[in-house]
């Protein structure tokens, strides 16, 4: 099968809404940046003929300067993938899981929306996100060993340090087992402030309070 970037492309159509997930959404940032029309920087790449994938992106990067995440789009754009998105329904992303990952996975979702059923689950940058209205509030992950979870507020990871003890925190995940048991009261802390103007300001002025009080103690 032939990796070529003359392979046949999809038109591409400038008054077009771009979909989730759609590579055209970067398009007309390109064009700003690069002061070029999409069609010059798709030539470009088809007439290395049958460059590899890092060939092409390294003629965007090195000789043009872009981004890794433009070079990317259209690079795989040109090489026929117009979309980024693999799922389209949270269904279709829990059928490809692990039975013992989407069990879990499904448990916290589940566990957050029985105390707030108005939030919508929706994939988004091909995992399941919890939003509410046009905001995410919450999101899940997997991988090999573990399973990831997110409030879409990183303070919040600050606020919660002393509940979040037992597990191992980044900037703005945390990992927990694929079997964990889920803590619905940790889950709702994550996310409860993100649902009213202030929410995640008052969490965590009420932890340092908290601290402060026991370090008088």
């Amino acid at each position: 099968m032939t990796t070529s970037g003359r392979r046949s492309k999809p038109k591409t159509d400038r008054h077009a809404t771009p979909k989730p997930g759609d590579r055209s959404a970067h398009f007309p940032a390109i064009e700003k940046k690069h002061g070029k029309p999409v069609s010059h920087w798709l030539k470009l790449i088809a007439d290395l003929g049958d460059a590899t994938y890092p060939q092409q992106i390294a003629l965007l990067r090195e000789r043009h300067e872009f981004s890794q995440t433009h070079a990317n789009a259209l690079v795989m754009y040109a090489r026929g993938s117009t979309t980024s998105k693999r799922f389209s329904t949270p269904a279709h992303y829990f059928a490809s899981l692990d039975p013992a990952k989407a069990r879990t996975v499904r448990a916290i979702l589940t566990a957050i929306r029985t105390k707030h059923p108005q939030l919508e689950l929706v994939m988004a940058w091909n995992q399941p996100m919890l939003r509410s209205g046009d905001k995410y509030v919450f999101g899940v992950s997997v991988a090999t060993n573990h399973v990831v979870i997110a409030p879409f507020d990183a303070a919040l990871l600050t606020s919660l340090s002393s509940r979040l003890a037992g597990y191992q925190v980044n900037k703005k995940t945390v990992r927990v087992p694929i079997g964990w048991k889920v803590d619905a009261s940790l889950l709702d802390a994550m996310v409860r402030p993100q649902l009213s103007t202030g929410g995640v300001a008052r969490e965590a002025a009420r932890s340092k309070k908290k601290s402060e009080r026991a370090s008088r103690k």
